[in-house]
């Protein structure tokens, strides 16, 4: 995997882990359901815990439960790379909701992007749900993603975000959706202990460019080192110099 390397510490130190004596409820097969005040936190240091966590879709059609297994971090106004670098708008308005409720927008009216909302209240930040492995509901997921395309393996069928969305099941009508209420239509658990840092990797965030694709500054792409299900990394667009550069071909996002 391009752009990777371990994380033994994210900015010299540590990602905070859940803050001690936080209420969990909600106990499953999976773990328990993290409480909202989990959520408030960097999303940086949410994203790390998500690794290994578990999502869980409803619907009348059956469950599909994914394990957790890549993620991107996307902060606010010093983030330039963050849906909220510039403000409120109509179509980013759930990041500035309470912790624990997802952010679902439409990228380039092709696909959509599920993102689980952090920090307080009025301060913006998410953490994109990037890929995962399914491990309930398979067959409804492969169902799901057949209609959408080709899947050539189980190894597909959530690797990558338009892919993870579309196996849930979720699409505009979930954004805003409460992860920390353990009968919803979708919820989160997680299980202690945390997985490892020897078994995360970090590195620059897929289809970024500009400022926000400096992984000096933001490596905040994280996922789960030699997982199968990670999705393959792609360097943002970047517009040609000019139409007679011999470097005028560009890499899509």
């Amino acid at each position: 995997m391009s752009m990777g390397r371990a994380v033994d510490d994210m900015d010299g130190a540590q990602p905070p882990a859940m803050p001690s004596g936080e209420p969990l409820a909600g106990d499953s097969v999976f773990g328990p359901a993290p409480a909202r005040v989990w959520y408030a936190r960097d999303a940086l240091a949410v994203a790390r815990d998500l690794l290994g966590a578990y999502l869980t879709a409803r619907s009348a059609a059956g469950d599909v439960t994914l394990r957790i297994t890549e993620v991107e971090a996307y902060e606010g106004a010093d983030d330039p790379a963050s849906h909220a670098f510039r403000g409120r708008t109509a179509r980013n308005s759930a990041m500035f909701a309470e912790p624990g409720r997802l952010y679902v927008y439409r990228h380039l009216g092709l696909h959509h992007c599920v993102n689980v909302v952090t920090r307080p209240s009025g301060e913006p930040a998410a953490v994109l749900l990037r890929a995962g492995e399914v491990v309930e509901g398979a067959d409804l997921a492969r169902e799901r993603r057949l209609r959408a395309g080709v899947v050539d393996s189980d190894r597909q069928l959530a690797r990558g975000p338009a892919r993870l969305a579309v196996a849930l099941g979720l699409d505009l009508g979930a954004n805003g959706a409460d992860v920390t209420e353990p009968g919803g239509d979708v919820v989160l658990h997680r299980r202690e202990p945390l997985v490892a840092a020897s078994h995360v990797a970090s590195g620059a965030r897929v289809g970024v460019g500009g400022p926000g694709a400096d992984v000096s500054r933001f490596p905040w792409r994280l996922w789960l080192a030699d997982e199968r299900t990670v999705s393959a990394y792609r360097p943002g667009y970047r517009p040609p110099a000019s139409k007679s550069s011999p470097r005028s071909g560009a890499t899509s996002a």
